[in-house]
């Protein structure tokens, strides 16, 4: 049976009758209503997995809606019913935090598919969640938390398909969490119970990786002492994670192909074929299309693996789930380590670094630093990085107008002990200088193209120039 509080809001009866008998059935628990503003009000008064909401309603339309309850049950899924002719609508729904869409006219099948599907995904974000205050899972989802909206598209693409048997290729660099998001999809299937048995191409010498995948008969060479199952047998009824399939030896990855086209392979010095029945899941930091056109991946391996492709950030592509990461490993090593607390200057020499190493050189550089705290506060000097763009030690992914409050903030600290400070002039200088520099290098010192971007007129502009001692024909 289902389960999952469900709020439905449309003003078709005959709709909005269809989908409550429906989800009932399928043994949620559903409240429905007819207007906005009796959903707001259910909204506000208990909490919602999943929220149905259709696009045009009297009261509150479905957008003002959707931004409202987003406010107050974050944590709720909302998935948006629309008429064909306002998918444009739905999709800056999608854009302002909805999981997804439907298009009237729709099936029933459909709506409880897509319903748990966002409910998957809803548990997955919430496990992710209970990690960062250093609970104790199942999973160590560590390298999947994260609000920046590339990690939002990876917890919505598990989701969608870790119920599903297809085979999974997950892509990115180093460090960014590839095996995390392959056992995630294992914990979310049907197979969740059975067994996650990884094989890396790249850890196992070329010689050996064969006999570790397919396993070996007593006597098949001279160290086999005894019959060994391998990585495939040992998963059967599972899922099975190939890490760093570009790795694998042409040879070996024709072998491969042939058993999961079969779905059988025999063991090596063996005879007796040996039915499998895996999930397969891979992970590659490899540009394997390149690698394809030079013969050293076989194509019609690649096509079997990449039904479905998935590709995981750079932790320097999203700087700014940095200190929520942190926070996480914070909280991790917190009992056996003991609590620490990281100062300014370290959490912005963290966000400054370029991490080559991604999420696992970031836990490794945490944990580090947590040793070597002893008075209890992590400080630059604990931290064992290169060197730091001061660029990038601006979260990438901040606003002009966050970066700029950020370093006021850091200007009024400084003058915390000065009664007067005139600091409304310094602020608006400080400010206004590099403006009129940055349009004057822009214009090439054209002081009357100058004066229209800025909207001043050009006395005004040579006045601000000669206060600020910007020479003009340095542009």
């Amino acid at each position: 049976m289902a389960d999952g509080r469900i709020l439905i809001a449309d003003d078709e009866d005959g709709l909005r009758w269809v989908l409550e008998k429906g989800f009932r059935g399928a043994g949620y628990q559903v409240t429905a209503v007819k207007d906005g503003t009796t959903a707001l009000r259910e909204a506000e008064e208990q909490p919602f997995d999943l929220i149905l909401l259709d696009i045009r309603m009297p009261g509150i339309d479905g957008l003002t809606l959707l931004g409202r309850i987003r406010g107050k049950r974050p944590d709720a899924q909302v998935v948006i019913m629309t008429a064909h002719g306002t998918v444009e609508t739905a999709i800056q729904a999608m854009q302002q935090g909805a999981y997804d869409y439907l298009a009237k006219p729709f099936d029933l099948d459909e709506a409880l598919l897509l319903a748990e599907r966002a409910l998957t995904a809803r548990r997955l974000s919430q496990e992710v969640t209970s990690l960062k205050t250093g609970l104790k899972e199942v999973w160590e989802f560590g390298a999947l938390v994260g609000r920046h909206p590339t990690m939002q598209e990876v917890y919505k693409t598990i989701g969608r398909v870790a119920a599903s048997d297809v085979s999974v290729l997950l892509r990115g660099e180093s460090g960014t969490g590839k095996e995390v998001v392959a056992r995630a999809l294992h914990h979310y299937s049907r197979r969740a119970g059975r067994p996650f048995v990884g094989v890396s191409a790249a850890a196992i010498p070329a010689t050996l990786l064969e006999s570790e995948l397919f396993g070996h008969e007593k006597g098949a060479f001279t160290d086999a002492k005894e019959r060994r199952l391998g990585k495939l047998e040992l998963a059967h009824g599972g899922s099975v994670f190939f890490d760093e399939i570009g790795d694998m030896p042409p040879e070996l990855q024709v072998k491969l192909l042939r058993a999961l086209q079969e779905r059988a392979f025999e063991r090596v010095g063996g005879h007796e074929l040996i039915r499998m029945d895996v999930r397969v899941l891979a992970a590659t930091h490899r540009d394997l299309e390149a690698m394809m056109k030079t013969g050293r991946f076989r194509e019609d391996l690649f096509y079997r693996l990449n039904v479905v492709s998935l590709l995981l950030p750079s932790l320097r592509e999203r700087r700014g789930d940095i200190p929520l990461l942190v926070e996480h490993f914070l909280s991790k090593y917190a009992e056996t380590l003991g609590e620490r607390v990281i100062a300014p200057e370290a959490m912005d020499r963290l966000a400054g670094y370029e991490w080559p190493g991604n999420v696992r050189e970031l836990e490794n550089v945490i944990q580090r630093a947590m040793v070597m705290a002893s008075g209890g506060v992590i400080v630059p000097e604990h931290l064992p990085i290169g060197p730091v763009s001061a660029a990038a030690g601006v979260e990438a992914d901040a606003s002009l107008g966050e970066i700029i409050e950020k370093k006021m903030i850091e200007c009024v600290r400084g003058l915390r002990g000065h009664t007067s400070a005139n600091l409304h002039s310094l602020m608006v200088g400080l400010v206004e200088k590099p403006l009129l520099r940055a349009v004057m290098r822009e214009t090439k010192g054209n002081q009357v193209r100058a004066a229209q971007l800025l909207g001043i007129n050009r006395n005004t502009l040579r006045k601000k120039l000669k206060e600020h001692g910007i020479d003009p024909d340095a542009g």
